[in-house]
This record gives C-alpha cells, structure tokens and sequence, in this order.
C-alpha cells in the first residue's frame, strides 16, 4: 500500500519522528510579578502598570550584625565602623563551672580583635586580690573593683568609657543595679556587656539580679561543674559549713559543686548535722 502510494503522490512519506521527552524537563518559570504598592521607585515607564518585577535577591552578606559608619570628621576613627546596637552575653552555672575562666576567653577574644575591653567585678571578693579576676586555676587579667556599677563611668573617666567596646562583670550577683546599668550600657551606649555570675545561691533560690537581666539578653550560656562526690555533671552549690547567710564568700573550703542526687543527699546530712549540733548545745536557764 505505501509502495503505491508513493507512486501516485507527488510528495514522500516519511516514518513518523521518535517520540520526544523534553516536553517532561522543567522549563525556567517567568518572573513573578506582584502589585506595586510603591511604585514612585519603578521608572516611568513602568508607573502606571500595576505590576512591577521582582529585584534579584542579595547573593551575599558581609555581616550578620548591623554596623553603622562613624560620620567623617567626628573622630579621628573615622574609617572604622561602629556597632549600631549593644549586646548582652550572660554566662551562668554554679561554683566551679569555669564561669569567670568562660568570661576572661572571651573578653580576650574581644581584644585580640582590636577591640577596647574593661572588667569590673564587686570589692567584695577579695580572695585573690582587689585589682584583679584570678580563676581558680590561677588566671589572671587586670579588673576595676566597685561597689556599683553606676560608679564604673565616673572612675574609669566620660572620654575612656565613650571609647570603650567590651565590658565584662565577674561575680555579677553581688551587684544589686546590675539590670539598669546593662540596659543603659547596652541600649543607650551601645557596649558590648558580658555578664558572669551564679543564677542560683546554696539553697537553689535566685542570687542577686542575675536572672532579672535574661530577657535582656542576646545570648545565655549554662555552665555545669564536676560532682565532687561522683564525678557526674554538678548543676548545684552545696555549703559545707552551718553559715546562713545568703552572701558567704570562700573557695573550696566553703562550698563544693555537685549533683541533683548528691545535692539532695547533702541537705539531709547537713540538715541532721545541725539537729544534732543544736540538741547537744547547752541550754542556758
């Protein structure tokens, strides 16, 4: 049949072409086109269409934290940018965490960047020194100590703490207006302040002000020590003596990092400790 088709058309017949299957590969898709509800930033040509397109999407950032430039002729820094908004770091855990260790590392990054750091810690740690934060493995880094913080602009000078980047407080819970001076320094100043302290006392209550300035807070880090009875990770501060009272400064002497389990086990041996103790005082008539 084809044969004689062939001889009384005038034109070929060929097969017909393999099927293809680029119909099933995905073509690029149009731009997407939304309503301008601004469109004073379209040109003209585009102002009276009520579609405008898409801008093409950044492909790179050189920073996740929002800089702003010096204006020139303000300072002589001028080419350097400052940061647009402060920040708090807080840094907590019980008693040998390695809280003051976490804080010193850090603000020693700070400085390794160029960056102007201080370190204020309360006058009423004096254990190893007043002009100094000494951990309890022996390092040592320089430090202003005060009563309050409201008193740190005075004595460090107006022109010094304007050119300071970084502050770092140790032994945070023994300042009382610790929640103002970092929302000041942080908002209105503009520092970078990094907060080290305990967030709990030796009954596991709050200490201080410490957890008042978490909702201030860019970051939180929660430190744990080494059960001295196990071994475990230690969450608490158990006292070794009858003291009392809230604020009892001392090292290893005083108190001792331990366990939830050990921690428990601690007060009802302290707690008979004490019983005892009062029963076999003398009672005066």
């Amino acid at each position: 049949m084809r044969s004689m088709l062939r001889s009384i058309l005038p034109f070929h017949i060929s097969s017909p072409p393999p099927p293809s299957h680029h119909h099933l590969l995905l073509k690029p898709s149009p731009p997407l086109l939304l309503p301008s509800f601004r469109t004073f930033h379209s040109p003209k040509s585009l102002a009276k269409s009520p579609f405008v397109r898409l801008p093409k999407p950044a492909t790179h950032f050189t920073s996740f934290r929002p800089y702003c430039r010096t204006p020139p002729g303000d300072h002589e820094s001028d080419m350097q940018s400052r940061p647009c908004c402060g920040e708090i770091h807080v840094i907590v855990g019980p008693m040998f965490a390695g809280k003051t260790t976490t804080l010193l590392r850090r603000i020693q990054a700070e400085r390794n960047n160029g960056r102007t750091v201080a370190i204020i810690k309360s006058d009423k740690d004096t254990r190893y020194g007043v002009d100094a934060i000494v951990t309890h493995d022996g390092t040592r880094m320089p430090c202003m100590a005060l009563p309050a913080l409201s008193m740190f602009r005075e004595r460090l000078g107006a022109e010094a703490y304007d050119k300071l980047d970084v502050i770092g407080i140790d032994e945070a819970q023994f300042f009382e207006d610790l929640y103002d001076f970092c929302c000041n320094a942080a908002d209105r100043d503009r520092k970078t302040v990094i907060v080290a302290g305990l967030d709990g006392d030796y009954l596991r209550r709050r200490f201080g002000s410490v957890l008042d300035i978490i909702p201030l807070a860019n970051s939180v880090t929660k430190l744990t020590a080494r059960c001295e009875l196990c071994g475990g990770r230690a969450f608490f501060t158990l006292r070794k003596t009858k003291e009392k009272q809230t604020e009892l400064i001392g090292g290893a002497d005083v108190y001792m990092p331990v366990c939830r389990q050990h921690y428990i086990d601690g007060q009802i041996v302290w707690e008979a400790t004490r019983i005892v103790l009062d029963m076999e005082r003398p009672v005066v008539v």
